[in-house]
């Protein structure tokens, strides 16, 4: 312990263990710690007796539900789009020879009280019955210039400049109605709300890019991929990659008390007594928690279920986008169904997640909408977390903070923490134009 480390990381949650891998392939001396004996932090996958004891108390799981440990139900559950930038940074650190990836079979969207398959080219705009007969036409027409839309080649850009046009903008140069512009804004191009209206469309028309290029790349029925026996195989991964990078993990640390100098910059951190000296430290908000404030709250339900989701064409792992404006909120909700195909769960049993950001003082009831399209449930329950951001000046004590998870059932906001902090650290961008085939999906 009494060594000197250039970052020690605190948690082990998702994000820690992406930067704490990031640091040790560039070469940096990282020691990592959590005051858990698992692994994870908030981002943890439990069993069946853990998910009990978590939220249940002392109570046995019934056994009906089969085998506590063909369970493995991620606490943060999110998809990875398949070409997105988690990925892109999977496969730069090289840790992806751990994992094994799965597509999932489903992308759907709420609209007037039903769910459709999101259409993602200009083929599946016309089949879509999301849209009337002269909407398809204006929406195949829009897809068309998106897919053939190029940065670098002029002639794909029909007189626009997209740095400047607004999203508003051009989708009226296409005719678009409303409801068309809200699958499109918050299933494709997975804005999480309609500020992206007034922005300059560039970010959009990549962001439709993604999804139809993530989409076309395991010819699944959805541009997403998850890792067999899910998430809380990627922070066992990171622990294995940084060992190879002469990273330390240690697990069971009480306290991991951040120690400070006189000018209020970070010295090194003490638990049980001994002090590792360091020169960041890179956490998770529940280790400063005098460095961060609260900006909301997640309400969801976990639900463990017989079967698929009704209306999904039978789907054993789903995302399904339930945008604000359907539900008259202000903020979309979604439901993540991920089942034994993807080994979370025993033969026959599937495991949902509805999640939404809280906006009244009876969360429970706002998760209806999306509770109501799972059919018949064998068990429930709710979970509410707070949302916590850093407040603190990076650059004048070295701490770097992360944000919580918020309500997204896919990876696309919480990598951008992931990045935006690597920089701040280090003062470089990581390069992600690597080989993407280097994260290959599991054979059935």
């Amino acid at each position: 312990m009494d060594e000197e480390y250039d970052v020690i990381v605190l948690g082990t949650g998702l994000k820690e263990c992406i930067l704490s891998g990031l640091l040790s392939v560039d070469g940096l001396k990282v020691l990592h710690m959590d005051r858990n004996d698992y692994y994870g932090g908030e981002s943890t996958s439990l069993n069946l007796n853990q998910l009990w004891k978590r939220f249940r108390g002392n109570d046995q799981p019934p056994s009906h539900l089969g085998a506590s440990r063909d369970y493995n139900v991620d606490m943060m559950p999110k998809f990875m789009m398949a070409n997105g930038t988690l990925v892109r940074v999977l496969i730069h650190t090289d840790v992806t020879k751990y994992l094994y990836f799965k597509a999932v079979d489903g992308s759907y969207v709420y609209n007037k009280g039903k769910i459709h398959k999101v259409p993602a080219t200009d083929m599946e705009a016309l089949k879509s019955p999301l849209m009337g007969l002269f909407e398809k036409r204006r929406a195949r027409k829009f897809f068309i210039y998106v897919q053939d839309y190029d940065e670098s080649d002029p002639k794909t850009h029909e007189g626009m400049d997209l740095t400047r046009v607004t999203v508003k903008e051009l989708i009226a140069k296409y005719g678009l109605d409303d409801n068309t512009v809200d699958f499109i804004g918050h299933a494709l191009a997975l804005h999480t709300d309609d500020q992206y209206l007034k922005e300059p469309a560039l970010d959009t028309v990549k962001r439709m890019k993604l999804y139809a290029e993530s989409l076309a790349r395991f010819q699944g029925g959805s541009p997403y991929i998850y890792p067999l026996y899910g998430l809380g195989e990627l922070p066992q991964a990171f622990a294995r990659l940084s060992a190879v990078y002469g990273g330390t993990y240690m697990l069971n640390k009480p306290e991991c008390k951040v120690e400070f100098d006189v000018e209020g910059k970070v010295v090194g951190v003490t638990s049980e007594g001994e002090t590792a000296k360091c020169k960041k430290v890179v956490c998770d908000p529940s280790y400063l928690p005098d460095k961060v404030r609260k900006v909301g709250k997640v309400a969801r339900a976990i639900c463990i279920m017989s079967h698929p989701i009704p209306n999904t064409n039978d789907s054993h792992s789903i995302q399904i986008i339930l945008p604000q404006k359907q539900l008259g909120r202000k903020s979309d909700m979604y439901v993540f169904c991920c089942s034994y195909t993807h080994n979370v769960a025993p033969k026959g049993k599937f495991i949902a997640f509805v999640s939404t950001e809280a906006e009244t003082d009876n969360p429970q009831s706002e998760l209806k909408p999306g509770i109501d399209l799972l059919g018949p449930v064998d068990e429930m329950f709710f979970d509410i977390y707070d949302r916590y951001a850093p407040v603190n000046e990076s650059s004048l004590d070295n701490c770097f903070i992360s944000t919580s998870y918020d309500a997204t059932t896919h990876f696309e906001t919480t990598v951008m923490d992931v990045l935006n902090v690597y920089t701040a650290i280090t003062g470089k961008v990581v390069d992600l134009s690597v080989d993407l085939s280097a994260a290959s999906a599991a054979e059935e």
